[in-house]
């Protein structure tokens, strides 16, 4: 007992007081480390709905609404009461260069519409010029790259001469792709134009642009494509798809 008290004096330092603070030190350290632990568990979880759970969301959805489209054209065919709504979508992309994935179009490119695993074409600030209109213009587009559906995702796979088709009830609307530009301002409208300057094109024509979010993951810029159309076929009894997407 005097020798530890000896070392005591000799040290300054009593024993007992050390290891209470080093308890609290170690205690301080376990906790912060747990917090650590569940916010990475949180942004993991986060990450996981954001990158992964709302496609499903949205892909179920944009299905049940590309249903809806499809047997309203089965019914308008047969000679039924129409019940289609053009809320319900007005035909389905194909870009089989990005995606293997039809893609419903519906109006509008706000986050309330294009959540829903679909495409929407542009009402403001550029109005877009509907194909089916037979108009020339500018049939401009945009959809997620990330999330919701994703539709966009594999944009940066398109090339030239890459086929776009959009499919209504009686036609299919083949467009090749003649511009692309990888990064631009997410407020530079002009890329929305009916004569979309910034892809070269100088005269009025029937014109098709995709627009969305780049770099990957982020909304800081956008990535546009442009095609311009190369003809229209109208749909056969069997629908069978333009050439470009039977793969003959």
């Amino acid at each position: 007992m005097a020798a530890t008290t000896e070392q005591q004096e000799l040290t300054g330092s009593p024993a007992g007081p050390r290891r209470r603070g080093t308890g609290r030190v170690a205690a301080a350290v376990s906790v912060f480390g747990e917090l650590l632990i569940t916010a990475g568990l949180v942004l993991g979880l986060f990450v996981v709905y954001s990158l992964w759970w709302t496609n499903v969301i949205a892909d179920r959805k944009a299905d049940r609404q590309g249903d809806k489209v499809r047997d309203s054209w089965a019914q308008e065919e047969k000679g039924g009461p129409v019940a289609y709504d053009s809320k319900n979508g007005i035909g389905f992309l194909h870009v089989p260069d990005m995606t293997g994935d039809e893609i419903l179009v519906e109006k509008g490119t706000t986050s309330k519409v294009l959540n829903d695993g679909v495409a929407g074409y542009y009402t403001d600030p550029v109005k877009a010029a509907l194909p089916t209109s037979g108009k020339k213009g500018n049939f401009s587009l945009a959809a997620h790259r990330d999330g919701h559906g994703a539709k966009f995702h594999n944009i940066h796979k398109l090339k030239k001469g890459d086929p776009i088709v959009f499919e209504t009830k009686d036609k299919w609307y083949v467009y090749k792709v003649y511009g692309i530009l990888p990064e631009t301002s997410k407020y530079n409208v002009k890329v929305l134009g009916a004569v979309p300057k910034e892809s070269g094109r100088t005269k009025a024509g029937h014109y098709i642009t995709l627009t969305t979010c780049t770099p990957i993951y982020t909304s800081r810029y956008r990535y546009v494509v442009w095609g311009e159309l190369d003809r229209v076929e109208k749909v056969d009894d069997q629908r069978t798809p333009p050439k470009e997407l039977s793969g003959s």
